[in-house]
């Protein structure tokens, strides 16, 4: 039997989710709608109400020539003659249920780690179930939450043992992120095939416009993170179009929502108001599903790493992904002892970042290629040429499939495709506390307004803040660091303001290079 994953409903029929509502009716509505195939979830009722619903849904499945999989219940998969099941880690065992079902049913098994991924596909697995995703409300049992980047460790292993077995992953997922998923936890040797959904077509008012939206964005998936990429390939074209960008930050005041320590949050503040954006400190992670929904961006600044830190760290990164929102991660001092390299690691399975900003060591450590151990936050002497640290950024940046900014002397940005260096800035900006904390809530806030194309939204933040830089060191009042952070302040406010008029004579001082990495 040919199946297609794409689309794949887990039924749930509390009345939490469903109401009052046949869950026969649902399903019908959402295969017409787009779903290829159900599987049949009823942890509660007893055998005899299984049966009977099962058989009914059965009779859907196949009108709509829909594969029906029966959760755990081999005896009830039976009973309707569904199609297969499927078996978590705590159920039967994969051998014994294919032993009973027979070689042609489908048997799916959930994986939620490499062990467990690598024995189902050397076992004669039908297809993996890969998750928990992210935090998922309808699986009040799941042992652990691995993120995308978890998904794609899982694939990356499992591809060496089964290239072709298929794929899908589940928990969390609906509209809003399951084009990001799909995108980002794609390995070098394999995607996903398809999602698992369970409320958001479930709990949905319309479950077959629900499993339509759905289905499009799926068989729609984009190429890139950022949809104009393609069309921005030189400087010039990139230059050109920061004017604009920074007066839209300035018209629409985006939201930043800074994660970062007591030292920084006031200059980050200041920053963030100064070139046009909305701030706020929340650092309390019950209170990021809220921000999130204001359409804003966030910042993870890892400056004090403490378990409840990570954890507040962590629900915010989901919650912002959850809908797609633009999440920046700053490892300030990741290499600097153990368990900031833990933290550092914690936090890259946690989720999707758009944008990963830090200094050599730092960017290092994340890639897992750490030169040494940092001395505080602190990158140290660099022990590699411009050459190398270029190819350190497109590597991460195509190994997560997003932006990737090292700063230095030289700043070195790339998406995995384009990459280049950035020359602007003044040293003062390495003799004050927070430079590099701010950098990121201006790159995060230009991410909030410019999404088509993550590289250049970065871009438009750096050589706004690093251009301010310069302007402010070369003013007469500025005698060193001390008078330097209110004229630097200034001057980003004046550049805003001058955006509002169309005035980027200020942008004339950019020095980027595009940067060959071949070798």
């Amino acid at each position: 039997m040919v199946v297609n994953y794409s689309l794949y409903l887990v039924t749930d029929s509390t009345p939490a989710i469903i109401g009052t509502r046949d869950v026969v009716q649902i399903v019908d509505e959402a295969t017409q709608g787009g779903v290829t195939i159900v599987q049949y979830r009823d942890k509660t009722s007893d055998t005899a109400d299984l049966i009977r619903v099962g058989k009914r849904l059965h009779e859907v499945t196949k009108r709509n020539n829909v594969p029906l999989l029966v959760n755990d219940r081999i005896d009830v998969a039976l009973a309707i003659g569904a199609e297969g099941v499927h078996i978590g880690q705590d159920d039967m065992d994969l051998r014994t249920a294919r032993k009973l079902l027979g070689a042609g049913a489908i048997v799916g098994v959930t994986a939620s780690n490499l062990s467990d991924a690598i024995v189902a596909a050397g076992g004669g697995a039908s297809y993996l179930g890969i998750g928990t995703v992210y935090a998922s409300a309808t699986k009040a049992d799941s042992k652990s939450i691995i993120g995308p980047s978890g998904v794609r460790n899982i694939l990356q292993r499992v591809s060496s043992v089964d290239q072709t077995i298929p794929t899908v992953a589940i928990g969390g997922l609906k509209a809003s992120n399951i084009q990001r998923i799909m995108f980002q936890s794609r390995s070098s040797t394999k995607g996903l095939d398809g999602v698992a959904v369970v409320s958001a077509i479930m709990a949905a008012h319309d479950p077959r416009a629900a499993a339509s939206k759905l289905r499009e964005a799926i068989d729609n998936l984009p190429t890139t993170m950022s949809p104009k990429a393609i069309e921005n390939m030189s400087i010039e074209g990139l230059l050109d179009q920061i004017p604009s960008i920074v007066k839209t930050l300035g018209q629409q005041s985006p939201l930043c929502h800074n994660m970062t320590n007591l030292v920084v949050q006031n200059f980050a503040a200041n920053v963030a108001i100064c070139i046009g954006a909305s701030p706020i400190m929340a650092n309390y992670g019950e209170e990021a599903a809220d921000l999130a929904g204001l359409g804003g961006a966030l910042v993870v600044n890892m400056g004090t790493v403490t378990p409840d830190g990570l954890a507040n760290y962590t629900q915010a990164i989901q919650a912002y992904n959850e809908i797609a929102g633009p999440v920046l991660l700053d490892p300030v001092g990741a290499g600097a002892t153990a368990v900031r390299r833990s933290a550092v690691k914690a936090l890259i399975g946690a989720g999707y970042f758009d944008v990963i900003k830090g200094n050599e060591n730092e960017i290092a450590t994340v890639l897992g290629e750490g030169m040494r151990q940092q001395k505080g936050v602190d990158s140290g002497a660099s022990t590699s040429d411009d050459t190398a640290k270029a190819r350190m950024v497109k590597k991460l940046a195509a190994r997560e499939r997003n932006v990737v900014l090292m700063t230095g002397s030289t700043d070195f940005l790339s998406d995995g495709d384009r990459t280049f260096a950035i020359k602007n800035g003044h040293e003062y900006l390495g003799s004050i506390t927070g430079s590099g904390c701010t950098l990121g809530t201006a790159i995060a806030s230009f991410q909030a307004v410019h999404k088509e194309d993550r590289l250049l939204a970065a871009l438009a933040g750096i050589l706004m803040f690093e251009i301010a830089a310069e302007l402010a060191a070369e003013r007469a009042d500025v005698r060193g660091p001390g008078t330097f952070v209110p004229a630097f302040l200034d001057e980003l406010y004046g550049i805003a303001k001058r955006a509002e008029q169309d005035d980027a004579e200020w942008l004339q001082r950019a020095r980027v290079e595009k940067v060959d990495t071949k070798d």
